[in-house]
Formats: structure tokens, sequence, C-alpha cells
């Protein structure tokens, strides 16, 4: 092998080690990108309120959107000197009375005793010439449990039951029990039990517990079945009902979280099921929420419960929401698109942050959202209207900047498709469509984040009780969470809210 051929081997050899060099630098990027994501997520904090960068942050090019503190300053004008004010705030007078309205007032009014009531300097007897008010208490009176017996009247005619040969009797009419064949199941009982473990997230066997220190033995178990047959036999018609009325609405909210169910039909008890969530807008004068219980996460089950909807429907950007009829128009979450660039300024180290593409993705969002806030001051009357104008004007040049500036440094080398950042952009640039909905109408908004308050509650109950135990079990709780928060977007107390109440 003469020396040209031994250059040429070297040569080509050189070339595979620096693309393996690259290949190994991409992935301990994205390996580091990922460690310090994790130790955030499990040491930082979850906020995704605004995230501070470097000082020398990114602007965007030929624009001032983000830097106008910048851009409007000038170093000849002098800063306006400060007057320091210092005084005291009197407190705000009759903000505890407010905070008692609605509580009923118990009065102790406390006496001398008898033998003290005389006078010290003549010993006539004193009289009470005034009261003063010294404090409110607020006291509180725990659960108390009693026993009602239902004693039914029966009735007889005196006379027939000397002269006739036979007497009639009539009976006193009694309501039926809750739950057929239960003896001791009221309606405060189970209205008490389904309050603390739907809306006080209070698992049954913690209410087991509870109860048995107050010398009352009822098992979990028991429970389990109570809800389940209130739900199913009292519940469901008005679930149904509401469900009529959300898909009258034009504009929806739609989410799912995961729940394990041990024991259903052709699937192991560690698989993962879901819990699906829809609910009205914010131009909905009586908000409604419903969860809906599937086995699994495929499209037909958005599908088949949002049959018969026609308006808009903002979702997450889960490919289940882009399979539906023409009719349905998904809205896209700016919300999700600021989460991803803003995770990985968080996956940064400091260093790095200052001359990072992510920060400028941020900003786009973050300006968004600002907008957003500024379009809540418009007039209440034609809100809508005016804010479906006011976004064509400043929205929307935010939003085309911002895809062109994602179509332009995706695939580029710190943008390749298997990093956080590639990933990132590509969701934005796949999503596009649906993220641009928004500027269709003005009742949409520009985050899914109301559904995802909405199916909290539902996530912090899973974090205590873990698991159904059936899938009539998780049927149960859907339509019990739909009926609690339902009634607490309305104002209402779950635990003394009525159907009627559900009806105003």
């Amino acid at each position: 092998m003469n020396t040209i051929d031994k250059i040429s081997m070297l040569e080509v050899e050189n070339v595979k080690l620096k693309n393996e060099i690259s290949i190994l630098s991409g992935q301990v990027k994205q390996l580091t990108e990922q460690v310090f994501l994790m130790r955030q997520q499990h040491f930082g904090r979850s906020s995704e309120k605004k995230i501070s960068v470097m000082a020398n942050q990114l602007t965007l090019v030929g624009e001032t959107l983000f830097n106008e503190a910048e851009h409007e300053s000038s170093a000849s004008i002098s800063e306006p000197e400060l007057e320091e004010i210092i005084y005291k705030r009197k407190k705000q007078k009759g903000k505890r009375e407010a905070d008692f309205a609605g509580l009923s007032v118990e009065q102790i009014i406390h006496k001398l005793p008898e033998t003290d009531c005389f006078c010290p300097d003549c010993g006539n007897a004193l009289h009470a010439s005034g009261h003063d008010m010294l404090r409110r208490e607020l006291t509180i009176i725990p659960a108390q449990y009693k026993v009602t017996e239902h004693v039914q009247t029966v009735y007889s005619c005196r006379d027939c039951e000397r002269n006739a040969e036979q007497t009639p009797m009539l009976k006193a009419p009694v309501p039926a029990s809750v739950i057929r064949g239960s003896g001791i199941a009221s309606p405060s009982l189970i209205a008490h039990i389904a309050n603390q473990k739907f809306t006080m997230a209070l698992p049954l066997y913690r209410q087991e517990q509870d109860l048995a220190r107050n010398k009352i033995n009822l098992s979990r178990q028991t429970m389990a079945n109570w809800l389940i047959y209130v739900a199913t036999h009292w519940l469901v018609p008005i679930y149904s009902a509401l469900k009529r009325e959300l898909l009258m609405a034009d504009v929806l909210h739609a989410d799912e979280t995961s729940v394990q169910v041990l024991r259903e039909n052709g699937k192991p008890a560690q698989s993962k099921s879901y819990m699906w969530l829809y609910r009205t807008g914010c131009d909905a004068k009586q908000p409604i929420v419903l969860y809906d219980y599937k086995p699994n996460r495929k499209h037909e089950n958005a599908r088949v419960f949002l049959s018969g909807f026609s308006g808009y429907l903002h979702a997450d950007g889960y490919q289940a929401y882009d399979n539906l009829p023409p009719e349905i128009i998904t809205v896209g979450c700016w919300a999700h698109v600021r989460r991803k660039f803003a995770d990985i300024l968080k996956s940064l180290p400091d260093y790095n942050k200052r001359d990072s593409l992510v920060v400028r993705g941020t900003q786009y969002c973050d300006k968004l959202f600002a907008l957003e806030r500024e379009y809540d001051s418009l007039p209440i009357d034609n809100h809508f209207k005016a804010r479906h104008e006011v976004r064509q004007e400043q929205s929307k040049p935010v939003m085309d900047e911002f895809f062109a500036w994602a179509q332009s440094v995706n695939g580029s080398i710190t943008a390749t498709p298997r990093s956080n950042m590639g990933k990132a952009l590509t969701y934005a640039l796949n999503q596009r469509a649906q993220l641009e909905n928004i500027l269709r109408d003005g009742r949409l908004e520009l985050s899914n984040n109301r559904a995802e308050r909405s199916i909290k509650p539902f996530v912090i109950g899973r974090k205590n009780w873990l698991f159904s135990n059936t899938e009539k079990g998780a049927d149960a709780s859907a339509v019990f969470y739909s009926i609690v928060e339902t009634a607490k977007e309305n104002g209402l107390k779950p635990y003394e809210s009525r159907q009627s109440d559900l009806r105003k």
C-alpha cells in the first residue's frame, strides 16, 4: 500500500470519527438536558410562571415586542425624583362581619353570680345596665351521628271494630329508603360519604377508620356498594341531562388522565385506563363539567361522547382530537407550546441560557399571553367580538412571526429532530392549524388550562385512593365527580346541592 492510499484511508477514518463524535455529542447533550429537567421536576418548583432568563436576552429581528424598556430608554433623561410616603393603613371595617355572613349566631351573656350583684358602696341590689360585645369566635360543631327510626302509624275505625265483620286499616305513607334493602343508608350519610371522597379526596378506608373511632362499624366495601348504587339509580339521569346541555354549547374543552382499574375484562390490573373530561368554555352562563371513564385512550371515545356536538373543541394536541367529524374544529393549546420551551429552559445550565434559541420561543408565547391579559380589560358588552377583532390586529402578527421563526430554526444544528428543542418546534409546527384556530372566534381561549383545572380534583383524589376496584366503581366515580365539579363551578355547595339547584 503506497503513501497516497494510506492518507486516503486516514481521511476516511477521520471523517467517520468526526461523525461519531458529533452523534455522541448530541446524545450527551440530550441526556444532560433530560437529567437537568428530571432534577428540576423532582426538586424544583412546578409553577409555570414566567421564567427569568439572562440579562442579555434575545429579541425578535425587526421587532421591539420584548425589549420595550430598552428600546424606549435614554441615558440623557434623568430619573425622576422619588417621594417616600409613609403611612399606616387602617384595618378594613366590616370584613369580619362579611366573613361570618350567613352563619347562625349564638350569644353567651356573662353575668355576675346573684351573690355578687350588690353595690360595693351602699349594698343595694345591682341591675344590668348594658352589655359590651368583646369578641366573636368561630365555633365548630363536629359531625354528629344519630339513629333515626321511621315509625309508621296504623289507623283503624273503632265503629267498624265494634259492628262490622272486617275493619279497614290505613297506614301512613313512608318515604322509600335511598337504597332498596338497606336499613341504615340515609340520604345524609351517603351524601357525607360522597362529599368526603369526591370533594375532599378522602378515601373510603380512611372514612372507615374515622367512623370506627366514633364506634360505628361500616366497612369500605359497603360504602363503595352504596356509592355505585346511588350513582347508577339516582345520579345517572342528572348526568344525562347535563350531557345534553353540554353538547348544545358552541365551545368545549377536553382533556384526559390515566386511572388504574384492578378488575377489567381482558386487561391486567397494572394496565392504564383513562378518565376523559369535557367541559364548557368561558362563554357558558351555567358551566358544566363531565367526566367519562373509558378502558383505553382510543379516538373513538371522544367521537362517541361528542356525537351531536358542533363547534370548537379546545384540546392539548393529542391525535384523538384530530380524528373528529369535520363539524368539530379543534383548537390548540399555546400553554403546551410554551411548556415545552420552558421545560428545556429549566434543563439548561445558566451559562447556556443566554445564547439559547429556547429563550426566543418562550418569549413569543409570553407575549401572546401578555396580550390576552390586556384583552381582559375590553368592555363587557360585546367582549368576545371585541377580543376577536383585536386579536387580528395584535396577536396574529406575533403568531405569524413565531411560526416563521420556528420553520427557519427547525432542523438546524441546535434543533435536530431528536433533541428537545427539535421536538418542541415540531410540536408547534404540526399543531399550527389548531393553534391558529383561536383567531376564529373571540370566545376561544389561548390555552386549555380550563380543562386542566377541572381535571385536577380527580388527579388529587387519585393520589389518595390510587385505583378503582371495578369498572362499575370507575363509572360511579365519573358520575360523582361530574356532579360535584359542576356544582362547584356554579357556586353551589356539593354536599347541600339538590337536583333543583343544578337546574337554576
